[in-house]
């Protein structure tokens, strides 16, 4: 259903982006990507690290690193995908806001909500 791919929005060392390989119909689970969380005092030390430009926020107290595809897509404010925490099975579920053409980029708000035009946090001075 989806893959990973070259990217024109990421200008990251590796470029890479969450595509559909298929017509994904709105409210469609894309992808569960497990969770490996951890305290937010340690997230210090994730910092120092290139993991710490992918973690998310995970409930009030922890952080988190998403595997899967979870870490690959990329930000927009007029995203095509959302996500939801489940913190039962431990995993971000990742779900089509829209219709998603085969051959389309899957992007979501990295504000977590998709209404959020918040400046990001790595854009802030």
């Amino acid at each position: 259903m989806i893959e990973v791919k070259t990217s024109s929005l990421s200008d990251g060392e590796f470029n890479r982006g969450v595509f559909a390989k298929v017509d994904i119909k709105k409210g469609e689970l894309l992808h569960e990507a497990p969770v490996i969380a951890y305290p937010n005092e340690q997230h210090q030390y994730v910092e120092q690290t290139i993991l710490g430009d992918y973690a998310f926020e995970y409930g009030l107290d922890k952080s988190a690193i998403l595997l899967g595809y979870g870490m690959l897509f990329n930000h927009s404010y007029e995203p095509n995908a959302n996500y939801e925490i489940n913190f039962k099975n431990h995993t971000f579920d990742f779900f089509a806001f829209e219709d998603i053409k085969a051959g389309e980029e899957i992007l979501i708000n990295y504000n977590g909500d998709v209404d959020d035009k918040d400046p990001l946090w790595f854009n802030q001075e």
